[in-house]
């Protein structure tokens, strides 16, 4: 909006024409931009050694002094070009304050890349006589164009999300858009300032002009590389869950030993915890839940040298364990009131009072069927249901621990009678327990009606578990 800004960020990458972009802005009465102000290896520019008065030490030392001196540039809209190696500190603070106006300058990667290999082979990195033009075909190669792609995907991403979360808008410019007078003038106009352009910048010059193919010396190598290439995603499996917090409360820590588990629900919590309560010969109500982040905090730094541990079950084993606890029963832990919605609205076909004799093995296995069809939509984002953590993916509740402190193992339900008892010998325990085996499902187990159908299906909605973790089919083990 006209007149909401006190200054601005230009968010582009080398090579995307953001020298030119600078030069128009500068060209623009009420505006002025500062160069690369917050490049971690110079300040504004290499050949300066200070910006409004301050020193590189003395920005790295304080980058808000710097934006305040940006911001508070008398009767100028001031800013800067934002890369995404330079400083996070300066870009935490620009995208956290709506009086930053933000600009954002893309260009296709592979041209940019391109371009940046050409600049560092020749040592040209800008040009304003074509006469002195260096040319000099780029060697493409394709890991680092990878890791190129990344990086600029990684930051716009980054900065999308921030936009989006604050409820900003910023002001989308292309590389050919640079070409464009009246486009340089509605930016000027969208930032609230009253100069506007009668022509372009003329001192510099497109440095490679002609088709990326020509610029480069090994292009069957780029060709092939870049068929590979997913541009469109199109092995994506859509992620709809909702975000997962840390979930410290449902941290359980031994008693004496520095052990900590982070249960993943829907898993075999209840044989960890009555493990970690007979590795130190205690009694389940002396382990130590429902922590917040500062007692978790204080409990580490209590404990140098502990160590936390989390445990993932197969996808097929957690489903039908997770439908026959919290849905089919009507016990303890139950979920009476999505088991009756499923019932009512997903005819769900089970009795209202829990399984009775007249529940078949062939009921339970079209129950749990209709169960896992509920659970597609579910994760989907397809129903007005919470996507419980009993059953979301695993994937999603690790994510959701690394946001307080991601566990240092990550055990496999199956191999826990060698690994917990290693894990206990890491602590001086000579003869520790064996885990107890998971509690039975009732009234069937899985391998009553686990075939290759319901497999596929549990293989499909929890694609994303399998893909991460390397899970196979479920063999019963």
């Amino acid at each position: 909006m006209p007149g909401s800004f006190d200054y601005f960020i230009v968010l582009a990458e080398m090579r995307t024409g953001s020298n030119f972009l600078e030069a128009n802005l500068n060209a623009l009465d009420g505006l002025h931009c500062h160069g690369e102000a917050f490049n971690p290896h110079f300040i504004g520019y290499p050949n300066r050694t200070e910006l409004f008065g301050m020193t590189q030490p003395m920005r790295d030392a304080d980058p808000d002094r710097l934006i305040d001196a940006i911001r508070g540039q008398p009767d100028v809209l001031g800013g800067f070009r934002f890369f995404h190696d330079h400083d996070p500190r300066a870009l935490e603070i620009a995208l956290s304050d709506p009086r930053c106006a933000k600009i954002v300058l893309t260009r296709n990667p592979l041209d940019s890349y391109v371009s940046w290999k050409i600049a560092q082979a020749t040592g040209q990195w800008k040009l304003t006589n074509v006469k002195r033009r260096k040319a000099v075909r780029a060697w493409f190669d394709a890991a680092e164009f990878t890791a190129h792609v990344d990086a600029l995907q990684t930051f716009q991403v980054q900065v999308l999300n921030r936009l989006q979360i604050s409820g900003q808008t910023a002001f989308h410019l292309a590389y050919d858009d640079l070409r464009s007078v009246e486009v340089m003038n509605g930016l000027a106009r969208w930032l609230g300032i009253g100069g506007r352009l009668d022509g372009l910048d003329k001192s510099l010059k497109p440095q490679n002009p002609g088709p990326v193919s020509d610029k480069v010396a090994n292009p069957e190598t780029m060709t092939a590389a870049l068929a590979d290439i997913d541009w469109f995603h199109l092995t994506r499996t859509p992620n709809f869950e909702p975000r997962r917090g840390p979930a410290v409360p449902g941290h359980i820590a031994a008693a004496h030993t520095p052990l900590l588990y982070l249960p993943v629900r829907g898993g075999p919590e209840s044989e960890i915890a009555e493990w970690l309560a007979r590795l130190d010969g205690v009694m389940r109500d002396a382990l130590t839940t429902g922590m917040n982040q500062k007692h978790m905090r204080q409990w580490k730094r209590d404990r140098p040298g502990h160590r936390s541990f989390t445990v993932l079950r197969h996808p097929a084993a957690r489903a039908h364990a997770v439908f026959c606890q919290r849905i089919l029963s009507t016990g303890p832990g139950s979920y009476a009131r999505i088991r009756e919605t499923l019932r009512r609205q997903f005819k769900l076909d089970i009795p209202r009072d829990g399984a009775n004799r007249n529940y078949t093995l062939a009921t339970h296995r079209a129950a749990f069927v209709t169960f896992l069809e509920f659970l597609r939509s579910n994760l989907a984002g397809q129903t007005a249901l919470r996507v419980d953590a009993a059953w979301c993916t695993q994937a999603q509740a690790l994510s959701g621990f690394a946001e307080f402190a991601s566990p240092d193992h990550i055990l496999r339900e199956d191999e826990l009678h060698r690994a917990l008892p290693a894990l206990a010998h890491q602590f001086g325990h000579t003869a520790p327990p064996a885990p107890g085996a998971a509690v039975a499902d009732t009234p069937f187990a899985l391998a009553d009606i686990h075939d290759d159908e319901i497999e596929n299906r549990i293989a499909d909605i929890y694609q994303r578990d399998y893909l991460m973790f390397g899970f196979g089919p479920w063999t019963g083990n």
